[in-house]
């Protein structure tokens, strides 16, 4: 793995390339959100993005979610993979945010990930985007890069990726840090056609100078 310095150069380097990288799921507040990530799950933001204004707009709550009939939340996002058992999560997530937490979004990881269709990811996503928490979430475009770059071990379970880039970069980095390798991830260092070529941290990224062929300097 590379130290915490050069961890920091790239970061920082992905910083100038995606100033403005931030969520791309369109969400109004906490709920929308929880929602959006939820269907995001093995499936594009852009599709997600498809379905979720209209959906929103129907279904504005919980209780709204609650009151509607399961085949009519499936009918509406049938075009994002895995829709009938996330319209099936998104009933019981709302049940149990009326049930548990006054129609609430929680505020904690803990707590969030007691939501059907909410693991580890959304949660940190929720956490980081909706209350500025810091918090990492890996997805797999942070877990290609992070690998790719020699950032965390190639072995390394999400959970270890998610632990070494908290040590690695520093709390008030986090929630920035995850957006900027999901930007250099899906719009650079894409996972068949990575742009090592043209890229700025080829210097950095041994994997790049084994695509391109280049010997490491002794």
């Amino acid at each position: 793995m590379i130290s915490k310095e050069k961890t920091l150069d790239i970061i920082n380097i992905m910083a100038e390339m995606f100033p403005e990288a931030e969520c791309e799921l369109i969400h109004r507040n906490p709920f929308e959100l929880v929602i959006a990530v939820a269907l995001s799950a093995q499936a594009t933001d852009v599709s997600v993005n498809k379905v979720t204004p209209k959906l929103f707009e129907k279904y504005p709550t919980p209780e709204a979610f609650v009151a509607a009939p399961l085949d009519d939340i499936m009918a509406m996002i049938k075009t994002i993979g895995l829709y009938r058992n996330k319209a099936r999560n998104i009933k019981a997530c709302c049940e149990l945010l009326l049930e548990k937490f006054n129609g609430e979004v929680p505020r904690t990881r803990e707590e969030l990930m007691e939501l059907p269709g909410v693991g580890r990811k959304t949660a940190n996503v929720v956490l980081g985007d909706a209350f500025g928490v810091p918090a990492i979430a890996v997805d797999t475009h942070v877990e290609r890069v992070s690998k790719r770059l020699r950032i965390v071990a190639q072995k390394a379970s999400v959970l270890e990726i998610e632990k070494t880039l908290m040590r690695k970069i520093p709390e008030e980095m986090w929630v920035s840090t995850h957006h900027r390798m999901i930007f250099f991830g899906r719009y650079h260092c894409t996972a068949r056609q990575p742009k090592c070529e043209t890229c700025p941290v080829l210097l950095l990224c041994q994997d790049g100078k084994n695509r391109l062929g280049i010997k490491q300097k002794s």
